[in-house]
C-alpha cells in the first residue's frame, strides 16, 4: 500500500486565547480527492496554510510525503495550492504571470503554455488579469499551481465564480488527475458539487474532527437506507429479521431496508437464495449529513 501523501498527527493553532485548530489527525492516500468541509470560522483554511508551512503549528506535525513542507525538496514540483484566487498583478497577462513563477521555479516557458492549454486559458492568455473574470482567475491559479507537475494539490474554493461548463469541466479535470495516482485536497462550501467530486470527506466544526470517511459510507450511515427489489420479498424479510435488520415493504416486491450497507443487504440475500433485481443505497445527501454533524445544540 502506497504511503500517505498527507499525514496530520495532533496538528493544532492557537491564536492567543483562541484554538483555531485542535488536534487535527488525518491522512490522505494517493489517488483520491477529498473533501475538506466545515462551517466559516471551522478552521479549514488556518490547517491548509498549516499543511503548506504558511503558517507554524502550536503543536503536532503535519507531513507532506514524509516531510514538513518547508523541508520538501523541489515543493513546486510535488505540490501545487491555490488558497486565493486574487494573488496576481493586475497589469500582467496571465502568460506573463506564469512565466513569472515558472523562472522562479527554474521551469522552461514551454510548461506554461502547456497548462495554459490545460485549463483552457490559452486563449486569453495575453489578456491584462485586471481583465479577467473571477472563474478565468481560478482558471489562472489552478494553471499555477499545475506548472510543477505536482503529485498533490490542495485547493480552496476552486469552483468559486466558475460557471455550469467550468464547473463540470473541473470536476472531470481533477478525477483525471487523481486516477494518475495523484492526491487532490478540496476545502469547499458547494457542498452539492463536492458530492459528485471527491471520494472523501473531512468534516471539522471549532477546529476539531467531526468525521473523516469516504462519501458513501458516510452518506449511507446517517440516516441512509438501502431500497431492494426482489420477487421473494417475504424470504429476504425473514433473512433480515434473523439478523436482527429493520425493513419496510414498499409494495410486493420492494424493501427499504435501515441500518445496513448494500453490501451487506446483498451478501444477505446472496446466503439466502434470493434473487435481487434492483439493490440501491439512498443515503442522506452530503448537505443534510453537513448540517446535522455541524449544526450548534439549541440553547
Amino acid at each position: 500500500m502506497a504511503a500517505p501523501a498527507v499525514v496530520s498527527d495532533g496538528l493544532s493553532k492557537r491564536f492567543g486565547s483562541v484554538l483555531a485548530v485542535d488536534s487535527l489527525s488525518f491522512a490522505l492516500a494517493p489517488g483520491t480527492i477529498t473533501g475538506f468541509l466545515g462551517p466559516n470560522g471551522a478552521g479549514k483554511t488556518t490547517t491548509l496554510r498549516m499543511l503548506l508551512g504558511l503558517a507554524r503549528p502550536s503543536s503536532g506535525s503535519a507531513l507532506v510525503f514524509g516531510r514538513p513542507y518547508s523541508e520538501l525538496d523541489g515543493a513546486a514540483l510535488q505540490v501545487g495550492a491555490v488558497l486565493e484566487a486574487t494573488d496576481f498583478h493586475p497589469g500582467r497577462t496571465g502568460r506573463n504571470h506564469l512565466r513569472m513563477l515558472s523562472r522562479a521555479a527554474e521551469l522552461p516557458d514551454s510548461r506554461v503554455d502547456e497548462v495554459l492549454r490545460l485549463v483552457e486559458l490559452d486563449v486569453a492568455a495575453d489578456r491584462r488579469v485586471k481583465g479577467y473574470s473571477l472563474g478565468m482567475r481560478q482558471r489562472l491559479g489552478l494553471a499555477a499551481a499545475l506548472l510543477g507537475d505536482p503529485e498533490l494539490l490542495i485547493l480552496d474554493e476552486p469552483a468559486n465564480g466558475l460557471d455550469p461548463e467550468g464547473v463540470r469541466w473541473l470536476r472531470d479535470f481533477l478525477r483525471a488527475f487523481a486516477a494518475g495516482n495523484r492526491t487532490v485536497l478540496i476545502s469547499s462550501h458547494v457542498l452539492a458539487e463536492v458530492a459528485q467530486t471527491v471520494d472523501k470527506v473531512l468534516i471539522i466544526n471549532r477546529g476539531k474532527l467531526v468525521v473523516e470517511s469516504s462519501l458513501e459510507q458516510l452518506t449511507a450511515r446517517v440516516g441512509g437506507s438501502v431500497r431492494v427489489r426482489t420477487p421473494e420479498r417475504t424470504k429476504l424479510e425473514q433473512a433480515l429479521a434473523r439478523e436482527r435488520i429493520e425493513a419496510t415493504p414498499i409494495n410486493d416486491h420492494t424493501l427499504v431496508v435501515h441500518g445496513a450497507s448494500s453490501e451487506r443487504v446483498g451478501d444477505l440475500a446472496f446466503a439466502a437464495g434470493v434473487p435481487v433485481h434492483e439493490l440501491v443505497a439512498e443515503g442522506s445527501s452530503l448537505e443534510d449529513v453537513f448540517l446535522e454533524l455541524t449544526s450548534e445544540p439549541q440553547q
